[in-house]
């Protein structure tokens, strides 16, 4: 019934583990797909359910797109190293997609700018939403009907551009530009967190490791400027379309594109809660920085 594809390269530590937590999900696995841009992993024990291929450079992000195009069931779930869904996610998205078909994430985004990544309105496993929930675009996880890929490949990255960022903005850009195909983050309800997209301790802890691509030099600019480069393309976002333009105020680029700030964030865990209760105080009176 379901395909998932997996990548690894600098966390490889952590992937035996996420393959754990795959095929604890409630509903069949047929196939687990790995993509591999980091050193072979030959040596690694693999179920034989598991397909390896192993690639001697880092063709980023997108490769695994391509990759899924090896899928052979009818649903397909693309899932970054840092996420580990809970067991009954899987079902989650499946019960969705029959109330609603569309692309479902672990986590999704609402974007308060047209040109800046950040601030935004995040839903998922970091902000449980009870309910499911339409954002610009899905992360972490990407549910989908294998049929669908061949919109994602119905346009190409321009030459040049990052192979790192982006892919998410453009599979929701596909999908709603070819088959009026929304976004959806499905319910993170928080007296269930068997059926959350990812365990949050997990979730938080890898993604503020160095090894996160949001931790790299520049990446805010990359992720503003591959925002720029889909709404400049007609991606209308959800505050357009719903009508809430001007519910909020956002002030700067977004706390995380200080160097001193991803650094205490980094290095004190305190300091990012603090952070993180800060922001979700303001959130609520619509202020977003």
């Amino acid at each position: 019934m379901i395909t998932v594809v997996l990548n690894s390269f600098k966390r490889q530590h952590v992937l035996q583990s996420q393959i754990q937590a795959v095929l604890a999900q409630t509903v069949p696995i047929e196939r687990i797909l790995v993509w591999n841009n980091g050193v072979s992993l030959s040596h690694l024990e693999l179920d034989s359910s598991v397909v390896v291929a192993n690639c001697s450079e880092n063709l980023g992000v997108w490769s695994r797109f391509a990759f899924a195009l090896n899928s052979e069931t009818e649903f397909v779930c693309v899932l970054d190293d840092d996420t580990f869904p809970e067991p009954g996610f899987f079902r989650n998205c499946l019960d969705q997609m029959a109330i609603r078909p569309a692309l479902y994430g672990a986590r999704g985004l609402r974007f308060l700018t047209r040109t800046r990544y950040q601030p935004y309105h995040s839903f998922g496993w970091d902000s449980p939403n009870e309910t499911a929930e339409e954002v610009d675009i899905a992360g972490h996880a990407w549910f989908f009907r294998r049929e669908w890929l061949g919109v994602f490949w119905k346009e190409l990255p321009n030459i040049g551009s990052s192979r790192t960022v982006g892919e998410d903005m453009h599979f929701s850009f596909m999908l709603r530009e070819y088959l009026g195909i929304p976004t959806f983050v499905p319910p993170h309800p928080i007296n269930n967190k068997g059926v959350w997209g990812c365990d949050p301790t997990i979730g938080l802890g890898l993604g503020a490791s160095p090894e996160a691509i949001s931790h790299s030099p520049g990446a805010l600019t990359q992720f503003d400027r591959a925002l720029r480069s889909y709404t400049d393309r007609g991606f209308e976002l959800w505050k357009d379309r719903s009508g809430r333009s001007n519910s909020a105020i956002t002030l700067g680029p977004g706390i995380s594109k200080f160097p001193a700030i991803k650094n205490w964030i980094r290095k004190y865990p305190w300091f990012e809660r603090l952070c993180r209760r800060s922001q979700a105080w303001l959130a609520k009176r619509n202020i977003h920085i």
